[in-house]
């Protein structure tokens, strides 16, 4: 079996977010594999350890620096990586567009039995391109998964519910997406970081692929920061005066009590 585990290379969730000519500036900020991401390589790794298959190849949509997150996967595990790009994938919001590519790339990358991918990026949070692409594929999805078994032709996927657990089975090909209690990602040794070195990295261009991008849905015609809050006041004294101070505030300012 072979298994295919889409990645993407984003900020660090302590990033401190600026904007710059209109755009998400990343001057300065440590980009990373996408944290629910690490959980699908992972889960990939563990199932071909155990000899559920024979191949774990990990595909990304990004420019150069994504190789970065990659390498990073290579060296936890993986047989191959594929990148992705063209500049007009730059533009911001394309989440349609991307979820074309991404299923041409998968469409070229056949065959393979299972898809894996984390359940969503933790900068934008749209948690959509992947299950387009699988949509795109015509394949089922088992989304947010907590435990996964394969084998039988199948998936059998446990899914936290609130209040409740949820068994899910499907047929493969498929799509699971990984929640974090799925497993503990591994960190990448030193001997396994310079075997990745020497793992094959191919870069593809949409025409490599067969894939005509298109345009955006939508155009994002602007973009800035929430205004800093403002009116905050400290109470000060003692417990008992602050509290009386603090409750006159509620009533007279805030008009909340």
């Amino acid at each position: 079996m072979k298994i295919v585990v889409t990645i993407k290379q984003t900020f660090t969730t302590e990033a401190k977010i600026a904007v710059d000519g209109g755009a998400i500036s990343d001057k300065g900020i440590k980009q990373i594999v996408n944290p629910y991401d690490e959980f699908a390589v992972e889960q990939a790794i563990k199932i071909k350890e155990s000899g559920g298959a024979e191949e774990v190849v990990v595909l990304t949509i990004g420019p150069e620096r994504a190789g970065e997150a990659l390498r990073q996967c290579l060296a936890m595990g993986a047989d191959a990586a594929f990148r992705v790009w063209d500049d007009s994938l730059a533009a911001p919001g394309a989440w349609d567009v991307y979820a074309t590519v991404l299923a041409g790339a998968l469409e070229k990358m056949k065959p393979w039995e299972l898809l894996l991918a984390g359940w969503v990026a933790v900068d934008d949070n749209a948690a959509i391109v992947v299950q387009r692409a699988a949509e795109t594929l015509g394949i089922p999805q088992v989304l947010v998964v907590n435990k996964l078994d394969v084998g039988d032709g199948k998936v059998t996927a446990v899914r936290e519910m609130d209040g409740y657990r949820e068994v899910v089975e499907a047929p493969l090909p498929a799509l699971v997406t990984a929640d974090k209690a799925l497993n503990t990602p591994r960190y990448p040794t030193l001997p396994n970081i310079m075997k990745a070195k020497r793992k094959p990295l191919t870069v593809w261009t949409l025409e490599d692929i067969g894939v005509t991008a298109g345009s955006a849905g939508f155009t994002r015609t602007g973009l800035a920061l929430p205004p800093a809050k403002t009116g905050a006041k400290i109470v000060e004294g003692e417990p008992e005066e602050a509290a009386v101070a603090l409750a006159d505030l509620l009533h007279t300012e805030a008009k909340v009590i």
